[in-house]
């Protein structure tokens, strides 16, 4: 992603980039060791695609949404980490609007 926009969060670290060529949005995760065991990633990672598919409206076709997931994430509750991930979207809209 070296082509688009970054926020950055506490936790989060998200991604956007737009390409015309797509014909719907993409979305990818990134979960390292260092968030925590497997059981700790797979929760992450089930909690981001949950929080990405109530979000699948605010985002347009060719859109391609990275997030990686930073250590401490897994010791969120769920709605922390959506109020992350609404805080790390609304920076990248505000840039991408700029």
């Amino acid at each position: 992603m070296r082509l688009g926009h970054k926020a950055t969060t506490t936790h989060l670290v998200v991604y956007l980039n737009h390409e015309a060529t797509q014909d719907q949005p993409r979305f990818g995760l990134v979960v390292s060791k260092l968030v925590g065991n497997a059981v700790q990633r797979n929760l992450v990672k089930r909690r981001a695609r949950a929080a990405l598919h109530n979000r699948m409206s605010n985002f347009k076709p060719g859109d391609s949404l990275v997030i990686r997931a930073l250590p401490g994430l897994a010791e969120l509750d769920y709605d922390q980490m959506n109020a992350e991930l609404d805080q790390a979207i609304s920076l990248l809209s505000k840039k991408a609007g700029a």
